[in-house]
């Protein structure tokens, strides 16, 4: 078995006492004390995850932009300078090969943040759309160092780190500035997250890491700073509806299938995939992905199990969690359009209890449904 390749922080992780998976070749923490504790954290004052192996794609040229508006299913067209638009990449048939965000730096320089199992894929599904345009295509892999910081307090923390602007009006969310963070120069404040909650995102050279790492700290401690690992991401996400690419997304759905509709632009330009995902949105889809909710936290369902409506099964369960700040299990799943109706009752057939557990379906997030918290 080969040996796992360890990120800039493992040896501060190990020494905090950190439970480590495999994640795509990597020990990545899972969790520091419980996943509980970290959700929360993230929800009442502030949570730090090490996203590392989350690795940028450069894209550079004066063809960037027409690549990634042939490639990508949401326009580039749409962001300037120093946005960030969330979008999929899509085959022919709609399949998704990958939902990523994708940061504009100029006219002709822009980076993709894809999912980490997904790198490789993307990366050669770029070189290989890029053949005939003036488009330099990069994996910058290792080079960057790379963490989220997420939760009420992560504003007031980095301003601690830096003299550049992050309020609201001059870093909304969905952007991003460059400055100085703790020293480092050069390094890239992003208004994005994957926890539903204000949150900034800090990308610099990779020499720096231990430096940040103990900065931050430094700097959010007194504020409930609280080292967070990838468990606490995953349940944090559910209470926002987020699908995850690997269980909730795969190349068999479509962005249509997974209500990211509103990523799909139109418009008079010819992308992959827009005859097939032209033809759902004309003639309906088969089934859609929507979030099923439970009373309490006694039982949380798993990937593959039922759903049912009476004695019919209406589809499968693909990822479930704790919604530790809601105190509900909640589970992501595809059914039939005409199941997926807001406040529909449902149950799931839990294989490991071989017990049948109600829940109802909910076709928006039920934490912070107007993302006031993450525009904060």
């Amino acid at each position: 078995m080969a040996a796992r390749k360890h990120g800039p922080y493992y040896h501060k992780q190990k020494a905090l006492g950190a439970e480590f998976a495999d994640r795509i070749g990597f020990d990545a923490a899972v969790r520091y004390t419980t996943t509980e504790a970290e959700h929360l954290a993230t929800r009442e004052h502030a949570g730090l995850y090490d996203v590392y192996n989350q690795v940028m794609i450069d894209i550079k040229g004066r063809d960037a932009a027409k690549l990634l508006r042939r490639t990508l299913v949401n326009d580039v067209a749409r962001i300037g300078d120093g946005k960030v638009l969330y979008s999929s990449v899509c085959k022919t048939d709609g399949g998704m090969l990958d939902d990523l965000t994708c940061f504009r730096r100029s006219a002709t320089h822009f980076q993709l943040s894809p999912t980490p199992s997904r790198v490789d894929r993307v990366l050669a599904w770029m070189n290989e759309h890029a053949r005939d345009m003036d488009a330099a295509v990069t994996n910058l892999g290792a080079g960057l160092g790379y963490m989220s910081l997420q939760g009420p307090a992560s504003r007031e923390i980095v301003k601690k780190l830096t003299d550049a602007d992050i309020s609201a009006v001059a870093l909304p969310y969905y952007t991003f500035t460059h400055g100085t963070v703790a020293e480092v120069p050069h390094t890239m404040i992003s208004r994005t997250g994957y926890s539903g909650e204000l949150g900034f995102e800090l990308f610099y050279p990779c020499e720096y890491a231990e430096h940040m790492w103990d900065a931050v700290f430094a700097a959010g401690g007194p504020l409930g700073l609280k080292p967070c690992g990838l468990g606490a991401l995953r349940t944090v996400r559910i209470e926002k509806r987020y699908p995850l690419y690997g269980l909730d997304l795969d190349e068999t759905t479509s962005p249509l299938e997974a209500d990211l509709g509103w990523t799909v632009q139109f418009g008079e330009r010819d992308f992959i995939g827009r005859d097939a995902l032209a033809h759902q949105r004309n003639k309906g889809v088969a089934r859609k992905l929507v979030l099923i909710e439970f009373p309490d936290l006694a039982t949380v369902p798993a990937g593959g199990d039922e759903i049912r409506v009476g004695n019919a099964t209406v589809g499968k369960v693909t990822s479930a969690e704790s919604g530790w700040h809601l105190r509900r299990a909640l589970a992501l799943g595809y059914v039939g359009p005409q199941n997926a109706v807001e406040g529909a009752k449902v149950e799931v057939a839990v294989k490991a209890k071989g017990a049948t557990l109600a829940g109802t379906i909910r076709l928006h997030a039920p934490y912070d449904p107007e993302r006031r918290r993450a525009r904060a």
